[in-house]
């Protein structure tokens, strides 16, 4: 059975499947709606997502997508590592604007879910990493939004790698925090 982390913002969760391992390897499951449900996560996911990062120090985000194309995340490293972050982006939630990390890895085999409502960004940890995502909804390009990553007034950590972030040319003009209306009601 998934053993599941509830972090500091309960509505982001980290899920951890069982590894099975024997003198081939290992097989996991990584995803299985009945026990998803079963955790309180009742999420159809439309399309699974797939990036690649040759560099430490990649970092991609904070993103999200606006109604009615807001998106519920389940992320997972395939190689590699990162450090994969939420932050609760809800107009009226007790937790605006603070932030919860866990750092994902195919070693570990941990899965980050991100609920409607947050933005999500993630800096990698080794060279060579793949991260794939699930998603609740489609991606629309009239939809996507952006918050500065290391945004002073969010107070992120980022760790050791941050001073060598690696940044898309969207990303490096990200708009600040205080400058972005929220779309989303807790």
């Amino acid at each position: 059975m998934m053993n599941i982390s509830i972090l500091r913002i309960p509505d982001v969760k980290v899920f951890t499947s069982p590894k099975y391992s024997d003198n081939r390897g290992w097989f996991s499951e990584s995803y299985n709606q009945k026990h998803f449900v079963e955790s309180g996560i009742d999420v159809k996911f439309l399309q699974d997502n797939h990036s690649y990062s040759s560099n430490v120090g990649t970092v991609r985000g904070l993103h999200y997508q606006s109604p009615p194309y807001a998106q519920d995340k389940l992320v997972r490293v395939l190689r590699g590592a990162i450090l994969d972050v939420a932050v609760d982006f809800r107009n009226g939630s007790p937790t605006k604007g603070q932030w919860v990390s866990a750092e994902l890895s195919a070693m570990n085999g941990s899965q980050l879910f991100v609920p409607v409502g947050f933005l999500h960004g993630f800096i990698t940890l080794e060279p060579d990493t793949e991260v794939a995502y699930k998603v609740s909804d489609f991606y629309s390009k009239e939809c996507e939004g952006s918050v500065r990553w290391n945004d002073n007034d969010l107070g992120i950590d980022w760790g050791e790698y941050s001073e060598m972030a690696a940044l898309s040319d969207k990303d490096a003009v990200a708009p600040f925090y205080k400058d972005v209306t929220s779309p989303f009601q807790y």
